[in-house]
C-alpha cells in the first residue's frame, strides 16, 4: 500500500483572468476548485493510474470537509486526523499573463493532533510506502518529519521525501527510498546552480551518498536524471507539447515514477512513466488525466537515456 502524508492541504482556488489589473477590479473568465497540497496531488495522480492508495494528514472546518467530500467523489481514500478548530486553508491562484498565487498558513496544529497523526503511522508496516511532501505548518513541531520517519522506518516502511533544503537533508539519515529535489532546490542545497546535466548529475550523486536510495532531479523543460540505488544514472527528455501550469508536475512525477516502480520493479520504467504524468499535468489544467498520461506514453514521446555509472 502507498500511503501519502499532507501535512497543511488546501483547498486551491484558481482564477483565470484575462489581463491582471492593480488599478481596476478583475473578473474572472473561470475559476475551478481543486482539493491541494503535495501528498494529495500524488494520491489523486495514483488513484487515476490504478494504484490503491492512502492520504494521510490534517484537516480542519468546513474547508476540510469538503476537501475530504471531493477526494471521496473521486474514489480517493482518505484518513486524515481532524483538528478541534481552525479551517483548511483556502489557496488563491491567480493564472493570467502570469502566475500569481497566495498561499494561507493553515490551521493550529496541537501536540495531541501530533500523537493522533503519529498513531495512524502505527499502520504501515513493511512492503508499504510513504510520500512525506511539501513544508511543515508554522503551527506544527520543527521536528515533525523526524518524528513521522523515524516512526515509519523502525516498521520496514519505505519513504519518499519531497521537500526543501535542510528538512530534505534531515531525512537522509533515513535512508529514504525516493528523494525529488527540482534542480533549482538542488541548487540551493549546494549554493550553485544546478544548470547543466553534469552539475545535476553531480549533486544527485552527492545527495546518494549521504543517504538517499534513489534521486530523482526534475529539471522542467529539461526532463529528468536519474541516480538509482544500483548506482545506475538515467536521464529522460521531456515530453513536447503545449504548457499550460507548472503546478503539480512534480508531485505528478512522483506518483508516476512509484505506480512504474511497482508494477515492474525496473527504474527505466518508472522514471518514463513519472516523467509523462509530469509533462501531461504541465500541459493539462489540474492534474494529468489517465488518457492523456496513456497518449504521452503510446507515442513514446519520454524518451530514456542512460547516462552511465557512479561505480
Amino acid at each position: 500500500m502507498i500511503y501519502t502524508m499532507t501535512l497543511n492541504p488546501a483547498l486551491d482556488y484558481i482564477i483565470d483572468i484575462e489581463s491582471l489589473s492593480t488599478e481596476n477590479i478583475n473578473r474572472a473568465k473561470k475559476e475551478r476548485l481543486y482539493p491541494g497540497g503535495k501528498g494529495i496531488n500524488v494520491s489523486i495522480v495514483l488513484t487515476r493510474l490504478g494504484i490503491e492508495n492512502t492520504a494521510l494528514g490534517f484537516l480542519a472546518g468546513f474547508s476540510g470537509r469538503r476537501l475530504e467530500e471531493m477526494l471521496i467523489e473521486d474514489k480517493i481514500k482518505a484518513d486524515f486526523v481532524y483538528l478541534a478548530s481552525g479551517d483548511t486553508r483556502i489557496n488563491v491562484k491567480i493564472r493570467s499573463e502570469i502566475e500569481l498565487d497566495v498561499n494561507a498558513s493553515g490551521p493550529n496544529i496541537l501536540e495531541d493532533d501530533v500523537e493522533r497523526l503519529l498513531e495512524k503511522c502505527d499502520m504501515l508496516s513493511s512492503g508499504d510506502f510513504i510520500v512525506l511532501s511539501g513544508s511543515i505548518p508554522p503551527s506544527a513541531p520543527d521536528n515533525l518529519y523526524d518524528r513521522i520517519l523515524s516512526r515509519v522506518s523502525s516498521r520496514g516502511c519505505e519513504a519518499v521525501v519531497d521537500a526543501e533544503g535542510d528538512l530534505l537533508l534531515g531525512s537522509l539519515k533515513y535512508k529514504p527510498f525516493l528523494i525529488k529535489p527540482n534542480h533549482k532546490e538542488l541548487g540551493a542545497i549546494f549554493s550553485d546552480d544546478a544548470d547543466t546535466l553534469g552539475k545535476t548529475i553531480d549533486y544527485a550523486v552527492r545527495l546518494k551518498n549521504m543517504g538517499a536510495r534513489n534521486v530523482i532531479v526534475s529539471r522542467a523543460e529539461n526532463g529528468a536524471v536519474l541516480v538509482d540505488e544500483r548506482g545506475v544514472v538515467t536521464s529522460v527528455e521531456a515530453a513536447r507539447g503545449e504548457f499550460v501550469s507548472s503546478a503539480g508536475c512534480g508531485d505528478s512525477m512522483i506518483a508516476g515514477f512509484l505506480a512504474g516502480y511497482v508494477k515492474s520493479e525496473s527504474f527505466e520504467d518508472a522514471l518514463r512513466l513519472g516523467a509523462a504524468c509530469g509533462s501531461a499535468t504541465a500541459f493539462s489544467h489540474g492534474l494529468a488525466k489517465t488518457e492523456k498520461i496513456e497518449k504521452i506514453m503510446l507515442e513514446r514521446a519520454v524518451e530514456i537515456k542512460r547516462a552511465g555509472s557512479i561505480f
